[in-house]
Order: structure tokens, then C-alpha cells, then sequence
């Protein structure tokens, strides 16, 4: 008998299908963790580790911190498939959210295939979202493994983290004077669009002559922007809290001007190039009135007139 087989699966009822669902207000403000009997399905530490490996691919827990995405591995349970099993049919009531670890699966809607997951992925979160019915029919096409979290523990860990991420973005962006010009609903979508990342002290962030991929926000510590220019190597600036950098090489296309370093322990909200350019508009001419100052900067520095749009590592 494998690992696998000694693990107790899921009561019956996690798989049966939710004959109503009622669209009742979510309230984020109203959860109280102390007052929720938390869920736990043991696992195999093989388990947990594919687990894992599955979670870093989904887009949805990236605004998770480390106690949440604990408490999301306990409460999911593994799903054995076969080829032509629905997993989710069009009309349903949502029950569960899935995240694929193997197989492949059909997207059907009305009927017609739409496209397919393979391998990777996960599905069924609008449905437990928004309260509505399911928007597609899931369909393996081959033996697989689902990873499944049920709808009540999906909306308070998930739907909260969101909530408490865009409140804290928003309070963080309106202290950011370039964003200023934004309306409240601009600031609330570029809140949704920004994710966290970490750095220590002395990594390189972003290397000049590098593609640029992200605008980045700094959101607590310090960091320093150097460039090099015929050997030299000078500072040009040391942000702290609200500070941003990376709008130059994305507003111009051109690869980085210049090399970022964390100077301690460093958080930043990073916006992707897709995005920045979405939700930026409104601030491009700001960023490109600060051109001309990055050049007096930068002549200042080394003695001679650069053009930033042809600087090259």
C-alpha cells in the first residue's frame, strides 16, 4: 500500500455536488478567524510538496503571506480523475475551487470546446467569487489529479486576502504624490494589479542594460539607483517609502538605464509592463517631465550631456 492510500481522503460530502447556493453579502470586515473550525486533510509530505509546486504557479495566492498559504494547503484535498470525468459542469452551483497538479482537461461552453488545461492551472473561482453559477463545463481527457478547496474556506482566506491587499495598496498609493492624478477607481484597479516582492540587503533588483518587465513602488526600506557611464559608477538617487523607479526604460523601450540595489530588507509593489502601461496613462506626461531633471542629474554627474532614450549598459 503506497503513502498515498493511508491518507483518508475527503468525506463524501466534499465531492457531492451543491444543489443551492444562496448569493449572500460577503463582509471581509465581518470574518474572525477565532470563530472558524479550521479544515485539515492530512497529507503525505510527497503531497504537500506537489502541492506546493502547483500553489507558486497560481496567480491567486501570490497576495497570500506564509500562514494563509498554510492554512490553504491544509484545507485542500487531492481529486483522482479518469479520462471523461466532468469535473465542474456549466449551470452548477460552485462547490470547490481547483488547481491542477496532472492532466489534462476541456473547456466546454455550451457544448463547444474553448480551449483546454494541460498540466497546469487551476479553474472554478468565478463561480464561488461572485455567487454565480458555472460558467463552463471541465472535462478530463485524461487520468489526472486535482487539487480542491472547498467554497467557505476559498472566500474567507482568498477573498479576505484580497480585500485587506487592495486596502492596503490604496492607503499606500494615495501617499504617492506622482499618482495623485489618479481617480479613486484608477487607484483601486492599479491596486488589484500589484504584487509584493522582497528583497536583502545588497540584492540587485534590476541591472542597467537589462529588458525592463516591471515598474516597481517602494513600499518599505530603501533602495539606491546606481549607473555606470565609461567606468564610473555614481549614485543617483536613494528612495525610501513611496519612492518608484523603472518608469524610464518602460515609457522609452529602451533596456535599463541604470542598476537598482536593496539597501536592507526591502518590500516593493511591482506592477508588470502589460499593466504600468494600462493604468499608468494619466501619469505618463509626469513621468516624462521628470526626463528632463534625470539628465541635468545625470549631466551634473559626469560632466557631459546623455540623452536617457540612448543610454546603453
Amino acid at each position: 500500500m503506497s503513502d498515498e492510500e493511508d491518507i483518508t481522503g475527503p468525506p463524501p460530502s466534499a465531492y457531492g455536488r451543491r444543489q443551492s447556493v444562496c448569493a449572500e453579502p460577503f463582509n471581509p470586515n465581518s470574518v474572525d478567524d477565532d470563530d472558524v473550525q479550521k479544515i485539515v486533510h492530512p497529507k503525505t509530505d510527497d503531497q504537500r510538496q506537489r502541492l506546493a509546486v502547483a500553489l507558486k504557479r497560481i496567480f491567486l495566492f501570490k497576495s497570500l503571506d506564509m500562514e494563509q498559504t498554510s492554512e490553504v494547503m491544509d484545507a485542500m484535498f487531492e481529486r483522482k480523475v479518469t479520462s471523461g470525468d466532468n469535473v465542474i459542469d456549466q449551470g452548477d452551483d460552485g462547490d470547490n475551487f481547483y488547481v491542477i497538479d496532472s492532466g489534462v482537461y476541456a473547456i466546454l461552453v455550451g457544448g463547444r470546446n474553448v480551449g483546454e488545461y494541460n498540466g497546469t492551472g487551476s479553474f472554478g473561482e468565478l463561480a464561488l467569487m461572485y455567487n454565480t453559477p458555472r460558467a463552463a463545463t471541465i472535462t478530463a481527457t485524461a487520468d489526472g489529479t486535482l487539487w480542491a478547496l472547498d467554497r467557505a474556506t476559498f472566500r474567507r482566506i482568498l477573498l479576505v486576502a484580497a480585500f485587506k491587499k487592495r486596502r492596503m495598496y490604496e492607503e499606500f498609493l494615495d501617499a504617492v504624490p506622482m499618482l495623485s492624478s489618479l481617480e479613486r477607481y484608477e487607484r483601486m484597479t492599479l491596486a488589484d494589479a500589484l504584487h509584493a516582492e522582497k528583497f536583502e540587503d545588497g540584492d540587485c533588483i534590476i541591472k542597467q542594460g537589462d529588458e525592463a518587465e516591471k515598474f516597481y513602488l517602494v513600499e518599505k526600506g530603501e533602495v539606491k539607483i546606481r549607473m555606470t557611464q565609461n567606468e564610473q559608477v555614481e549614485e543617483l538617487a536613494h528612495l525610501k517609502k513611496g519612492g518608484y523607479f523603472g518608469e524610464l526604460a518602460l515609457v522609452t523601450k529602451r533596456p535599463r538605464a541604470a542598476s537598482a540595489y536593496a539597501v536592507g530588507d526591502v518590500t516593493l509593489a511591482c506592477l508588470d509592463v502589460g499593466a504600468f502601461e494600462r493604468l499608468l496613462g494619466p501619469c505618463m506626461d509626469i513621468m516624462k517631465r521628470n526626463f528632463s531633471s534625470y539628465e541635468e542629474q545625470l549631466s551634473q554627474i559626469f560632466g557631459t550631456t546623455l540623452n536617457l532614450t540612448d543610454v546603453r549598459a
